[in-house]
């Protein structure tokens, strides 16, 4: 087996999270809340909120670019490839009060509930070619978090 480029790998395994030898998805979406969490100590909300949406649009696409140059490594949606969890977190943190610790824990909770129950859609997600099927599966898993968070935060409030 070759080995992968630097940079692909570097985002593709989430910082190296995908790499962790116990449930690397959940590694990766870890990272992500840990990332979001710091964050949420260092700026305002309205600033959170809009550097949450910069880099799940950010690492989406980068997510897509490496996700597809790590397959021709590592086969087809390799389990070490997290970036996409990262992202599917952090779309479900969008719905989360800034540096609210349980709402955010309940966000990484949905979100990865979504992600291994693959409900409504999701798993066909995975049918979709390369770097895309990887992404999109963890993208439509986070917005159903989303969805849920904000519906729960409005019966709550």
């Amino acid at each position: 087996m070759s080995k992968p480029p630097f940079l692909p790998m570097l985002i593709g395994t989430g910082f190296g999270s995908g790499f962790s030898p116990v449930a690397p998805g959940t590694a990766g979406a870890l990272l992500a809340f840990g990332v979001w969490y710091a964050l949420s100590f260092l700026v305002s909300a309205s600033l959170l909120l809009w550097l949450t949406v910069v880099l799940t649009l950010v690492f989406t696409v980068a997510g897509v670019w490496a996700a597809n140059r790590l397959e021709q490594t590592w086969g087809e949606d390799p389990s070490r490839v997290v970036v996409d969890e990262m992202v599917g977190c952090w779309i479900t943190l969008l719905a989360a009060p800034a540096g609210h610790l349980w709402y955010g824990l309940a966000a990484f909770g949905l979100f990865r509930l979504f992600d291994i129950w693959k409900p409504l859609g999701i798993r066909r997600m995975e049918n979709l070619p390369g770097g895309i099927g990887v992404m999109m599966d963890d993208v439509l898993s986070g917005v159903y978090g989303f969805i849920v968070l904000i519906v729960a935060r409005w019966l709550i409030a």
